[in-house]
Parts: structure tokens; sequence; C-alpha cells
């Protein structure tokens, strides 16, 4: 099925992307059971699906350390291995269990640079079909205010399904 994937004509608009994306993402995620499989499969298809995606991955509530956040799979630079709640957007998405959605990651309070080049981020909580948080999606741009509410809504719709 990547074959298919990486042969797709995307729209150029990005709500109809998303949505494009969502239906592609379930197609392939058909029957595979495995979290860490459908983790790497939905950063990959969405890190290779947007230009202004700079880094993007899981950040995954840490079971031995409920209040922490540990790296994911993701692709892009190197990540934080880990992250408290309440500390950074990831940290914050975590804590609030709210979307983040940040236009310039210097001006947010505690912001945490795993990155330099970072400009702007969004994280969505992701949470499993019996409404438990078990991390959180984290997508940086290296340009100034990349995601808008159109990004907010389509990855929402896309994460509020991956795991239900």
């Amino acid at each position: 099925m990547a074959e298919a994937f990486n042969d797709l004509s995307l729209p150029a608009e990005k709500a109809e992307r998303y949505r494009t994306l969502a239906e592609e993402i379930a197609s392939v995620l058909d029957g595979e059971p495995n979290l860490t499989a459908r983790m790497a499969t939905v950063t990959s298809m969405l890190a290779n699906s947007f230009e202004h995606y700079f880094w993007t991955g899981f950040y995954l509530v840490d079971p031995a350390r409920p209040r922490e956040l540990v790296v994911g799979p993701y692709q892009g630079t190197l990540g934080c291995l880990r992250i408290a709640f309440g500390r950074g957007v990831c940290g914050t998405a975590a804590e609030t269990g709210l979307t983040q959605l940040v236009a310039d990651v210097h001006a947010f309070p505690g912001h945490i640079a795993c990155d330099g080049r970072s400009q702007s981020e969004i994280v969505v909580p992701v949470f499993d079909g019996a409404g438990t948080l078990m991390g959180v999606f984290d997508v940086d741009s290296d340009q100034p205010a990349a995601f808008d509410l159109v990004d907010q809504q389509g990855l929402e719709d896309i994460l509020s399904k991956l795991f239900t």
C-alpha cells in the first residue's frame, strides 16, 4: 500500500489535502493493531505530505513515569527525549488535554528548544478509545506562524481515529 501513497497526487488546497490524507491513512492502517506501526506510519505520511512540517512525531506518556512524555516515532532532527507535563508546548498539551497552536515558539512561556530552527508548532493530545491520554502529536515548522485552524482541524480529525 505504501507504493500507492507514494504515487498519490495530493490536492494543493490544505483542508482537502488533510481530508485525502485521512482517507489514505485509514486505508493503510486498516487491520494493523500494532500501535508503534500505526504511529510510525501516520508520522511518515504526514511528514512527507506538507512542506511546512519540519519535525513530526509522537511523545508518549511513560507508564513508569505517568507525568512525563517520552519521545516516540518521529521524522526529523533529534527530538527531546523526555518532557514533563506542564513544560513547553508538548507538556502543556499533555497537562491541559487541549491542542496548542503556537505561531511563535519563542514567545511561548517555557518553550523547550529541541531544535533551535523551530519557529512555530502545533501539538495535539492523543487519547485512546477510553479517553485516556496516550501522548501528544507534535509538529514543528522552521517558518513562523506556519499552522492555522485548518491544520488543527485536520490533525485532530486524523488523530482522533488513530487509537479508537
